[in-house]
C-alpha cells in the first residue's frame, strides 16, 4: 500500500461510539476502542501535501504528518516522541481538542479531513500501556523558585515545562482537586478522570509540588508570594460566568452551567451533597441556555441524571451544514455539528430570546417565557442587529435551567487586585509580548490572560509563559517555542 495514495484508497473513519442508549446509563468514555490496523489506514490517508496546513490550524504546532507517518510505519514510540515535543497531554487534546487541525487538514477543501485527533489519543494510549511515558527529571537544579497559581491545562504545562528545565514548581490550587477544568468541569463521559490523575503522578514524579485549598491571596498573601518567589505565573481560569439578570432570575433551579459539572464531576469523585444544595434533575423538564460545548456537556450530564425533557436553547441562528462563501478553507468551519450528547436525544431551538423566568408560590422555577429573534443587517453600516419577531411568544415547562452562555473574565476580588495588576479591555490579565503582566516578574498564561478558549491554547499558552519565564531568570533557555520546530526529514514509504 502506498501512503502517498492512502487518502484516494481509504475513505476517512472515526471509532464507534457506545449505544447511545447504554451508555448514558454509566459516566464511561463514550468511545470503542480501535486495533492498530485501523489507524494505520487512517494514518495512511496523510497526504504528503507539501504545506501542511495542520500544523497552523493546531495552536501547539503539532507536528502531524511526521507522526501519521510513524503510525503508518507501526512505530509508535517515535510517534509519542513527535507529539511530545509539542505538546504536554496528548491524551487530553485527543479526546477534548474541536481539531481545528482536522479543520485545516488539506483533505478538508473537497473531501473528509484525516483522523487526527483520534490518532492522536491512540498513540499516547499507547505509549502509557507501553510504559514509554516515565517522568522526566532535570537533574540539574537551577535554585529558581516559581509559583503557579492555578492548576488548570495552563498551569499544568507551565509547571511541567518549568520544572524540566531545573526550577523548582509549586503550583497552587483553591479546590480540593487538582487539574482545573480537567478535573471538575468536563464530564466524565468525555474525560475519565484516571487520565488526568495519571499526568498528575507523573507531574508530582518529576518534582512538580502541588497545594490545594490554598486560595492565593487569602490563605497566601500576595506579598509573600513575591518575596517567597523568584517568579509567578498566573494561570488561573475565566472564572466569572456570563449571566441573564431577567424576571425572575433569582427563582430556585436557575444554575450556571460550571457549577452543576463540577458538582457531578464531585460526586463521582465521592462527595454528599445537601438537598439544599444538590443540582439534580431527575424526572425533571430540563432547559439548556447557550448552545456550545459546554451547553452539550450539560445535556449529556442530564441524560445521565435521568431528566425527563431537555431543550437546549439557542439565540443565534442554526449554522449551515456545509461552509458558506465567507468561511473558507482552511479558517475554521462555523458549520452544524453533533456532539455525542446530542445523540443520546433532547431537542436543540434557534434564535430563540429568553425574556422571563415563572416560578410558583414557592419560589420554584416551573416554566420559561421565550420569544422568537431574527438577524437583519443593516445594509447601510454593515452591522447586524436582532429583532424580536412579532406574535412568537411561547413558554416552555422548565423546573432546571443552566445557563451556558460562557465566561466574562477571570475573578478580580482577592489575588488580582491584591497585585494591583492591569487588566486589558475585556478584563483579563493585560500582559506584553513576553506574557509579563504589568508587575516585574509576573506573569500570566491561559484563560486569566487570554480569555475563555480551548485547552489545546491553555496547554500552548502554558508553554509559552514557561519559555518565557525561563528566559527572564535564566537570560536563554532550551525551552522551546510553541510553534517553531524544525522538521525532521521523512521519506514516504
Amino acid at each position: 500500500m502506498s501512503k502517498i495514495q492512502g487518502f484516494i484508497k481509504h475513505k476517512r473513519q472515526t471509532p464507534d461510539r457506545r449505544n447511545a442508549k447504554k451508555r448514558i446509563s454509566d459516566w464511561k468514555e463514550v468511545y470503542t476502542k480501535w486495533d492498530e490496523k485501523k489507524y494505520q489506514t487512517q494514518a495512511s490517508r496523510c497526504m504528503d501535501c507539501g504545506v501542511p496546513f495542520c500544523n497552523n490550524g493546531c495552536p501547539l504546532g503539532n507536528l502531524i504528518p511526521e507522526f501519521n507517518n510513524h503510525v503508518y510505519n507501526q512505530d509508535w514510540k517515535s510517534a509519542i516522541e513527535t507529539l511530545h515535543a509539542t505538546n504536554n497531554f496528548p491524551e487530553f487534546t485527543g479526546r477534548i481538542c474541536p481539531a481545528p487541525c482536522e479543520a485545516s487538514c488539506t483533505l478538508s477543501i473537497n473531501s473528509d479531513p484525516v483522523t487526527i485527533e483520534m490518532i492522536e489519543k491512540n498513540i499516547a494510549e499507547m505509549a502509557w500501556e507501553s510504559g514509554w511515558i516515565k517522568p522526566v527529571i532535570n537533574k540539574n537544579k537551577t535554585n529558581k523558585k516559581i509559583a503557579v497559581v492555578g492548576s488548570g491545562p495552563a498551569g499544568l504545562a507551565a509547571a511541567q515545562q518549568l520544572c524540566r528545565a531545573g526550577h523548582s514548581v509549586t503550583v497552587f490550587e483553591r479546590n480540593e482537586y487538582i487539574g482545573g477544568l480537567l478535573s471538575i468541569g468536563i464530564p466524565e463521559f468525555k474525560l475519565e478522570k484516571r487520565i488526568v490523575d495519571r499526568r498528575i503522578d507523573q507531574m508530582k514524579e518529576e518534582g512538580v509540588k502541588f497545594k490545594v485549598n490554598t486560595n492565593v491571596g487569602t490563605d497566601i498573601t500576595s506579598e509573600e508570594l513575591i518575596n517567597d518567589y523568584d517568579a509567578i505565573c498566573l494561570s488561573g481560569g475565566s472564572t466569572i460566568p456570563r449571566d441573564l439578570p431577567i424576571e425572575g432570575r433569582n427563582l430556585n433551579g436557575i444554575h450556571f452551567a460550571m457549577d452543576f459539572l463540577s458538582q457531578q464531576n464531585k460526586k463521582l469523585k465521592g462527595l454528599t451533597f445537601d438537598a439544599s444544595e444538590n443540582i439534580n434533575v431527575k424526572d425533571k423538564n430540563v432547559v439548556i441556555i447557550g448552545g456550545g460545548d459546554t451547553g452539550a456537556d450539560c445535556l449529556g450530564t442530564s441524560h445521565r441524571q435521568g431528566a425527563k425533557n431537555i431543550v437546549q436553547m439557542e439565540i443565534m441562528p442554526r449554522p449551515p451544514i456545509e461552509r458558506n462563501e465567507n468561511n473558507p478553507w482552511p479558517n475554521w468551519p462555523t458549520t452544524f455539528r453533533t456532539s455525542s450528547a446530542h445523540e443520546e436525544g433532547g431537542e436543540r431551538d434557534y434564535n430563540v430570546l429568553t425574556k422571563k423566568f415563572l416560578g410558583d408560590e414557592n419560589n420554584n422555577l416551573i416554566s420559561i417565557e421565550c420569544v422568537r429573534v431574527e438577524w437583519v443587517k443593516n445594509n447601510e453600516t454593515g452591522q447586524i442587529a436582532m429583532k424580536e419577531v412579532p406574535n412568537t411568544n411561547f413558554s416552555i415547562d422548565a423546573e432546571r435551567v443552566f445557563l451556558a452562555m460562557g465566561f466574562l473574565h477571570p475573578q478580580h476580588e482577592g489575588l488580582l487586585e491584591s497585585l494591583s495588576i492591569d487588566y486589558d479591555q475585556r478584563g483579563n490579565v493585560s500582559t506584553n509580548n513576553d506574557m509579563m503582566t504589568s508587575k516585574e516578574k509576573i506573569f500570566s498564561c491561559g484563560d486569566m490572560q487570554r480569555g475563555q478558549s480551548l485547552v489545546v491554547h491553555a496547554i500552548a499558552s502554558g508553554r509559552s509563559c514557561a519559555r518565557n519565564i525561563d528566559l527572564f531568570l535564566m537570560g536563554k533557555s532550551n525551552l522551546p517555542s510553541v510553534g517553531k520546530y524544525v522538521r525532521p526529514s521523512i521519506s514516504y514509504s
